[in-house]
């Protein structure tokens, strides 16, 4: 089986976008392509453990709602929220109403806090953890890797939760931490391109 289908345009996409018309743009122009805002790499992380049990066409069609329910994924302000918003984000019908990780959110700002203290950022944090390319396996065949293991096991010392390493890795990959793009797909070109300009934060 090919690991492409056609796009809108003909054009070779990930096989994964068959799944929902609308993962054809989250595919061409998210997923992959490098990231090193804290804020907007909190949130796909936090989303990544919503989705856990779940899939990502769920996530996605509530992504706006989870945005609006946690302030835009601020940490700052996240890491303020208490017992009276875990109850207004149950009682939230336009997000996953879970009480272990809507609480892990919270938990996770807090300990976000003192990683950026302890590391200058987010993203300078993350991104001392790509692989190098040439240890990587082919392109979608497999959904933990030794880095998300590595990258899990320290966040889980840290005391985060829900970041387990295969949902760490579904954060690797769409945070550009490595190109999984199909070899075939039009998009693997676009990703390395914009990997090859990025400016890690240090």
């Amino acid at each position: 089986m090919s690991n492409t289908i056609p796009g809108p345009d003909g054009l070779p996409r990930c096989r994964w976008c068959a799944a929902a018309p609308e993962f054809f743009r989250y595919h061409d122009t998210e997923w992959g392509f490098p990231v090193k805002d804290d804020q907007r790499l909190f949130e796909k992380l936090c989303l990544e453990g919503f989705q856990s049990g779940l899939s990502w066409r769920t996530i996605l069609a509530k992504r706006e709602n989870f945005r609006a329910a946690f302030q835009g994924f601020d940490v700052q302000r996240v890491a303020r929220f208490g017992e009276r918003d875990v109850q207004r984000l149950l009682g939230d019908a336009g997000i996953v109403r879970h009480r272990g990780k809507i609480e892990a959110v919270i938990h996770n700002a807090r300990r976000a806090q003192e990683l950026a203290a302890d590391e200058g950022s987010l993203a300078a944090y993350f991104w001392r953890h790509e692989p190098d390319a040439s240890s990587l396996d082919a392109p979608q065949t497999v959904s933990i890797t030794a880095a998300s293991q590595t990258l899990s096991r320290e966040l889980k010392k840290r005391g985060w939760k829900f970041v387990g390493p295969t949902t760490v890795y579904a954060f690797m990959q769409a945070m550009g931490l490595v190109n999984d793009h199909a070899a075939e797909c039009v998009t693997r070109a676009h990703v390395e391109k914009a990997r090859a300009a990025f400016l890690r934060p240090i």
